[in-house]
């Protein structure tokens, strides 16, 4: 050491705290990479996003193999920082020399190099990763056997290594994973979101009610029926006999336009073009309803409750609509249950359904339990009101306007000030 400058010495220590800036920031860069953008990008082709993804399957071997060389590299800094200290200060320079050389690589080895690599890991992992693929294999037997050793430590602990750190994400997680997604424009985002909550939603949460259900009774005169055909929006009406408990099935217009727009249309063709009911059970997720509907072919069907009795009807429109929003003019119907008034207040019809003024409104009403704004408010009340009553739900103070027939038809909602500025 005696014949060496201080000059190389410095040279040598500059190298070595270079080196432990890499070893630091790789480390740091590796574990900050995000794992479903590194898949993404590995699967694209990107040679580095694959490299990181081989040394990330093992990730106890490539951390082994950085803080080998880390400790390696800071040894011999420390060693070259003390002949220095001794060559400039004598005794005194090699007491003073681990200190310089503690705040220097705190700073430029470690503090610096991490730092940057948490904010950009992608710009500092790729790149080592293909110093350190290499490296790995060089070392493998050297590697192996370093973590065997600190393995046998863990596992009486209970550790245990994992083959492959990218974990499942739960249906919250991947919800909060959607809502941070700054590049997803915020419609996709919303449908996205809206797709995780099929599974909390019911048919009865989509359904048409039964009082709300348009069909065709064939005990009606044959003129009445003709004029419901020609004249309905829906392409597709349940039809049966004086009541929707007694139905025959569904009627798809379509198979009957022609020969109803030639008036050769009869009774007895209009029957045989009717196909059997469908009937779902309540309760039923709408993710389970939607891939039958596609299983079976069917856009439509009756929910029926325990006892077998009609509660409404649900169509395949009704379920995408809790995806991408109202498109169809039954939406449009719903939309008229809802009224702007000029004060900022809004008119709704005591029909409206819940999860339908939520989406549309941006409320919280609480989903559980009723379905429609008639059945919240008495559930909360739990009598039916003899006149004007109003009460607080959440931020949203409701008054009962109009009872008939001991069902609300009418509610002021006065909405949270806050989502007035909105």
């Amino acid at each position: 050491m005696e014949d060496i400058s201080v000059a190389s010495l410095f040279i040598a220590l500059a190298v070595l705290l270079i080196l432990s800036g890499f070893f630091s920031s790789s480390e740091t860069g590796l574990i900050a990479l995000n794992r479903y953008r590194l898949r993404h990008l590995a699967n694209k082709g990107h040679i580095g996003a694959r490299l990181a993804q081989q040394l990330l399957r093992k990730p106890d071997r490539v951390i082994g193999l950085i803080l080998f060389w880390n400790n390696l590299v800071n040894i011999f800094a420390s060693a070259i920082a003390t002949v220095i200290g001794l060559k400039l200060l004598g005794e005194l320079g090699a007491l003073v020399a681990p200190f310089i050389l503690v705040f220097v690589m705190l700073i430029f080895s470690e503090l610096a190099p991490k730092t940057i690599a948490a904010y950009h890991p992608e710009s500092i992992a790729f790149p080592a990763s293909r110093v350190l693929n290499p490296l790995l294999k060089i070392m493998y037997p050297v590697i192996w056997l370093i973590n065997g050793a600190a393995n046998l430590l863990l596992k009486p602990m209970g550790i245990r290594t994992q083959e492959d750190i990218l974990q499942s994400l739960s249906r919250e997680e991947l919800r909060t994973l959607v809502q941070e997604g700054g590049e997803i424009p915020y419609d996709h985002q919303k449908m996205l979101i809206n797709i995780l909550d099929l599974e909390h939603a019911t048919v009865e949460d989509a359904m048409v009610p039964r009082h709300e259900v348009v069909g065709i009774d064939l005990e009606d005169p044959w003129e009445q029926i003709l004029h419901h055909l020609t004249q309905s929006i829906y392409t597709r009406l349940p039809v049966y006999r004086e009541t929707l408990d007694d139905v025959v099935g569904f009627l798809h217009v379509r198979t009957v336009i022609a020969k109803l727009s030639r008036g050769r249309l009869s009774f007895e063709e209009l029957q045989r073009s009717v196909r059997k009911p469908y009937f779902i059970p309540e309760g039923t997720p709408l993710t389970r309803q939607l891939l039958e509907f596609q299983s079976r072919e069917r856009r439509m069907g009756l929910v029926v409750d325990e006892y077998g009795d009609i509660q409404g009807l649900v169509t395949l429109d009704d379920i995408l609509e809790e995806i991408v929003g109202e498109y169809t003019q039954e939406a449009r119907d719903r939309q008229r249950s809802i009224r702007k008034l000029e004060d900022g207040n809004f008119l709704v019809d005591g029909t409206a359904n819940i999860r339908f003024l939520n989406r549309r409104m941006g409320w919280s009403l609480p989903t559980e339990g009723a379905r429609t704004m008639n059945g919240l408010l008495l559930e909360r009340l739990e009598v039916i009101p003899d006149g004007t009553t109003s009460l607080r739900l959440g931020n949203h103070i409701m008054t009962i306007l109009d009872i008939q027939e001991n069902t609300i038809r009418r509610v002021l909602v006065k909405p949270d000030w806050r989502e007035r500025e909105v």
